[in-house]
């Protein structure tokens, strides 16, 4: 875990700070184009406020998981969502919605590829 340096090489995509929610606490990585990975320990809602004050007047993108997604709906934080569905014929996924109230969305754009599908919604 102290050599973690992500999966992207000395210059990951990003160009700005990310937060990344984790059970590990550690200390902030520094990348080349301004990247640098700050390890949130306190929860979603301690992540996303740290996240918004770097933005500053800039938006915030929250990637991951049905876990991390669900909360960002709780949080009512959530203006647009894009989701990739894969499918799988046999198996078991997360459900994404279980316990959230309406989040208040609707679809405006879908994308259909061999693939996968992706769905962009709006908050109404």
């Amino acid at each position: 875990q102290d050599d973690w340096r992500g999966w992207w090489g000395d210059d990951p995509p990003y160009h700005a700070p990310v937060f990344v929610l984790t059970h590990f606490e550690r200390d902030p990585v520094e990348m080349a184009g301004g990247t640098t990975f700050h390890f949130v320990t306190d929860g979603f809602d301690a992540a996303f406020a740290r996240a918004s004050e770097a933005a500053g007047d800039r938006g915030v993108d929250i990637a991951g998981g049905a876990s991390t997604v669900r909360q960002a709906l709780a949080a009512g934080v959530i203006d647009e969502l894009v989701l990739d569905f894969v499918p799988v014929l046999l198996g078991a996924g997360e459900r994404l919605f279980d316990g959230v109230p309406d989040p208040g969305l609707e679809p405006v754009e879908v994308i259909h590829s061999p693939l996968a599908t992706h769905v962009r919604y709006l908050r109404r």
